[in-house]
This record gives structure tokens, C-alpha cells and sequence, in this order.
């Protein structure tokens, strides 16, 4: 088998430099080429000066929000005992003597972002850029020559081809890739590559001239002449080709050129445009095989038995105490899309962590920091051995780890929004491997409560949170299997009610409920609290229950929950 390289630095530069971005200072003799490793980018980190840096191999950091000199050497000092790939500081980069050495003493080179470039733009770009051909087999896999699913690679060949600045955009006009020279083109396709996205007030214009239905319609490039259309950016011609496969159309290429394509160049573009979506397929296939494969490999570590180790350490987690997050949405339409979303959210907490929607259930693993003290292990949310809540996590439960993941899926919850009224389950800390199914069903039977409705207006909760109404919800279906009815006085209460149209049940429901208070009970019925108190000794009479005895009181109150339930509406059951 053979080992595909790591992308480089140099790389990312070439095909993401000029317009995002540049090349401060790097170290003399080679931060970028001189160890056999030195330029290899394994993967993308956001600093975060409140927390313990967990970084992949060769990480490309992005230091949002580091701006004085001072903290910009004091971070390259500490990423480059970290062996990190490159530090990006946002432009304009003040870099002074102490900058300048600590660049040299690290090893780290020190890059700029673009003013107008967001920080979520270029983390998407260098994600992307990075997983290009990553799932599969490790060979060298090539289509028309280039590395497969290299779109970066196609786009600039394809400009090459052309003489011409070229993007690839799928068919929301999202920038999958863009060639270099774009410093040639006006300020409307920097302002697309800057976003990602083709402005709207683009994408409309071009909607109204009909340039978008003739694109899909046509095999040939169409050229899109700018004048007459008022926008003063968008100065240069383009020339468009759409991508298709078989009847389906994939996306388009677009072209900043200054007059239409001569014929071998439109004839050279339409068979990009064929190889783009061979590009296309390709990463569309692997994204589908990345996905079932990460399914896999959760389910059976969460199913438990002599496959979980394995999967566990595939995923990265050997040895590595975990969370499990468990999701549901209301909405079927939602799941995959906020599977999705929680995929990427735990990406950014925590590079190894691993999520996937197995049935309808999206579960996520999330790594659980450790210390060791006095002999025992306890679960942090930090580095000072303390949740942010103050407690110190304990040993046994994990309590530090529970309560940061209850903040980081309340944190996801508040940035999706209640549209499909997801909930999320916190499992208990699993230590290894076999611990794991324990803490998925402790995750299943608190995301059941949540779904219920049993907690009220809870969208998180630990088991410990809702202990009680799972409890009680198990108790109904051990009583529905079964096939348990009322007994006793609740049954004679029952018939009576049925037989005469009362209402003697919810009286002795409403009774307990208050703990004995007639004046809250009547309340909760909207009755005189004299009718109630008539109510109750009629319910006596019939039924024969002794409300002084705290036996019988229990056992009519175990029935009235688990055997005969009030309204769903009161206490519903999924």
C-alpha cells in the first residue's frame, strides 16, 4: 500500500495564498522544507488561550483574536514545542524583533489572513484543501492525470488551459475551488473567493438575465457580457460551462476572461468540464463512504463487545476516556443536516472526536481530558482539574467530563435553534472500550425522557438530571409488557368513574399530587375546596382506601403513575 503524502505548506500557500493568504516570515534554513516533515500540514486547530492546546500532528493553527506582539511570540514559543505546522495571525501582522525570533527559535512559520477574509472561511477552505483524496484506499488513485478529488489541482490546470482565473462551483454557487491569478479578475471574484460564495446580489442579477437557465441548458461555454449591468465590481467578462453527470448537473465552471473563448478553448473547457465531474463523483462517493464508514465503526463501539476495541482505536479513542452524546430531532427531514452540524461542532472542540447517525439517533464522542491525583483518575474539563462550574470531577462518575458536555451541546442547541426541537442525551464517562455501551444507555434513556416531554422544557440532561421519569417510564413498560391493570382501590375507583360519570380517579390524583393540601388539589381541579373534600370521602367509600395509611397511599400512587396514567398531556409517555 502506499502512503499518500500529507499536503504542504507550500501547498496551501500556492493555491490559497494572494488572495487569503501570505507569507509573513519563516524560519532561515527551511520551516517550510528543510526535516523531511517540516512542511507537512496534518491538520487544522483554533487557538484558545482559556484551554489546554489539543493539537493534531503538524497542526496549521489559527490564532484568532492574537493580535499584540507579545502574545503572538509567547504562542509561537508554545506551538513549537507542540511541533506545530504554521501559526496565522490576522493581517496586518505586527512582527518586531521578539516576533522575529520567536519565528527562528520555534520552528514555526508565522502567516497572515487577508482583512475581510472571516477566520470560519478559511478554516472551511483549509479543511477542505486538506481532506482532498482522504478516504478510500491510500493509493495514488488519478483522474485525467490529477490526484483524485483534487479539486484545487483541476482548477488550476483548467486555467492554465484557458489563459484564465477559473473557479468550480456546485450549483448554490458555492466556491468548491478556485485556480490561482485571481489577483487578474475585478473585485466581484474576489469578493466571491473571499466568501465562498457568490454575492447574492451576483447570482440575481445573472438569474434575471437568464445566464443560469441558458448555462444548465447548454453544452457549450456561455459568455456572460458585464455591461449594462450596473454593478461597478463586476468589470471582466465570464465564460461558464456547466458540469454535468449523465442528465444531472453538478455545479459549473466559471472563467474571468477578457473577450470569448477562441474554439479550441471552449472546446478545451467543456472537456474540463467533463473531468470536473469525474472530480466531483468521485468526492461525492468518498464523502458517502467516509460517512457509512464512520457510522460503522461508532455503532459497533457503542454496541459493545470484541469488535469495539477495534473500532475504538480506528476512530482514534484507544486508551482515552469518552462522553456520549446522544441527539434527536422531531423532524426526520432534519436528522442527516443536524448530524451533520454536530459532526462539525465536535471537530472543533476536540480533533478526535467522532460522531455518526446510527438509526435515528445521532451519537458523538467526545474525549475527555485526565488527570491523575492521589491514585485515581478524574475527568476535567481543563487543566486546573475543575469543571467550569467550580466542582472538582470525581473518579467514579465523571461528573467534570458530563457537565462540559452538557455545556458543549447546549452551546450546539442555542446555535441551531429550536426549529426541529432537538434534544441531546449526556451519557456517563466511559474509561475504556467496554464501559461504552454503558454510557450510550445512560445517553438513550435521558434523550427518551427529553423526547417525551417528561422534563418539561429540558433540552439537555444527564441521566442523573431525569433519573427519577426514566425510572418511572421503564416501570410503564414493564407494566405494559405485562399486561398489568389497576387493582385494588383504584380499579373500584375506576369502574365507578366509568359507571357514573365522575370523576373520583383524578380526585384522589389530584390529592396525592398536593401531598394531602385540599386547598392546592381543589385548585388544581377548579373546585371548591368543599366539593373536594366531598369528593374525597365519597372516593373512600367506594374505593375503601385508608389515606391515612402511607402503604396504601404508595401503592395508589404507584398505579396512578406506571398502570393508570393521567392525560399525556400531564405526564406523557413516548
Amino acid at each position: 500500500m502506499t502512503i499518500r503524502p500529507q499536503p504542504s505548506l507550500t501547498r496551501v500557500l500556492e493555491d490559497l495564498g494572494a488572495t487569503l493568504l501570505e507569507l509573513v516570515r519563516e524560519p532561515a534554513g527551511g520551516g517550510m522544507g528543510g526535516a523531511p516533515d517540516a512542511g507537512e500540514v496534518g491538520g487544522v486547530a483554533i487557538h484558545d488561550p482559556f484551554d489546554e492546546p489539543v493539537l493534531p500532528r503538524r497542526a496549521l493553527v489559527l490564532g484568532v483574536g492574537v493580535h499584540e506582539p507579545a502574545a503572538i511570540a509567547a504562542l509561537l514559543t508554545s506551538l513549537g514545542r507542540h511541533g506545530a505546522a504554521g501559526l496565522v495571525i490576522r493581517s496586518p501582522v505586527a512582527c518586531d524583533a521578539a516576533v522575529a525570533a520567536a519565528v527562528e527559535s520555534s520552528g514555526v512559520p508565522l502567516l497572515g489572513l487577508t482583512r475581510g477574509a472571516s477566520w470560519t472561511q478559511l478554516a472551511a477552505l483549509l479543511r477542505s484543501l486538506l481532506a482532498e483524496g482522504d478516504v478510500g484506499d491510500d493509493g495514488s488513485e488519478t483522474l485525467g492525470g490529477l490526484p483524485s478529488g483534487d479539486l484545487f489541482s483541476v482548477a488550476n490546470a483548467v486555467a492554465a488551459l484557458i489563459d484564465a482565473p477559473v473557479t468550480i462551483e456546485d450549483r448554490s454557487s458555492r466556491v468548491l475551488a478556485f485556480s490561482g491569478r485571481q489577483d487578474e479578475a475585478d473585485r466581484s471574484r474576489v469578493e466571491t473567493i473571499l466568501g465562498r460564495q457568490v454575492p447574492e446580489r451576483y447570482s440575481r442579477l445573472l438569474a434575471e438575465r437568464g445566464v443560469f437557465r441558458e448555462l444548465y441548458r447548454s453544452e457549450q461555454p456561455v459568455y456572460i457580457d458585464p455591461s449594462g449591468s450596473g454593478l461597478p465590481d463586476f468589470a471582466l467578462p465570464r465564460a461558464a460551462v456547466a458540469v454535468r453527470a449523465g442528465d444531472e448537473v453538478l455545479g459549473s465552471i466559471w472563467a474571468a476572461v477578457r473577450e470569448p473563448l477562441t474554439p479550441d478553448r471552449a472546446r478545451a473547457m467543456c472537456d474540463a468540464a467533463h473531468l470536473v465531474a469525474l472530480h466531483l463523483l468521485r468526492i461525492r462517493a468518498g464523502a458517502d463512504v467516509s460517512r457509512r464508514l464512520r457510522a460503522d465503526l461508532v455503532s459497533t463501539a457503542l454496541e459493545g463487545g470484541t469488535g469495539a476495541f477495534e473500532a475504538v482505536r480506528r476512530l482514534g479513542l484507544a486508551d482515552q476516556p469518552v462522553v456520549v452524546l446522544a441527539l434527536a430531532v422531531a423532524e426526520p427531514a432534519e436528522r442527516s443536516r443536524l448530524a451533520d452540524g454536530l459532526a462539525m461542532h465536535l471537530s472543533a472542540i476536540h480533533p478526535r472526536c467522532a460522531s455518526a447517525l446510527v438509526g435515528d439517533v445521532a451519537y458523538g464522542l467526545i474525549p475527555v481530558v485526565t488527570s491523575v491525583s492521589s491514585g485515581s483518575v478524574s475527568s476535567v474539563s481543563g487543566v486546573d482539574g475543575s469543571g467550569a462550574d467550580g466542582a472538582s470531577a470525581d473518579g467514579l462518575g465523571g461528573t467534570g467530563g458530563e457537565l462540559r458536555a452538557m455545556r458543549i451541546a447546549t452551546d450546539f442547541l442555542d446555535r441551531v435553534g429550536s426549529r426541529s426541537r432537538p434534544v441531546v442525551g449526556i451519557g456517563q464517562v466511559a474509561f475504556d472500550a467496554a464501559g461504552l455501551p454503558a454510557a450510550r444507555a445512560c445517553a438513550d434513556r435521558a434523550l427518551r425522557v427529553l423526547r417525551s416531554g417528561a422534563a418539561g422544557a429540558r433540552r439537555v440532561a444527564r441521566l442523573a438530571d431525569v433519573h427519577a421519569e426514566a425510572l418511572l417510564m421503564e416501570l410503564r413498560d414493564l407494566a405494559a409488557a405485562h399486561g398489568d391493570r389497576p387493582t385494588g382501590p383504584v380499579a373500584r375507583l375506576s369502574a365507578y368513574d366509568t359507571e357514573h360519570g365522575t370523576n373520583l380517579v383524578e380526585t384522589l390524583r389530584a390529592w396525592l399530587d398536593a401531598f394531602g393540601d385540599v386547598v392546592a388539589a381543589s385548585a388544581a381541579m377548579f373546585v371548591h375546596a368543599n366539593t373536594f373534600r366531598y369528593r374525597l370521602r365519597r372516593l373512600t367509600e367506594v374505593s375503601g382506601i385508608d389515606l391515612g395509611d402511607p402503604e396504601q397511599r404508595f401503592a395508589a400512587m404507584l398505579q396512578l403513575r406506571a398502570v393508570y396514567p393521567a392525560d399525556p398531556r400531564k405526564n406523557p409517555v413516548d
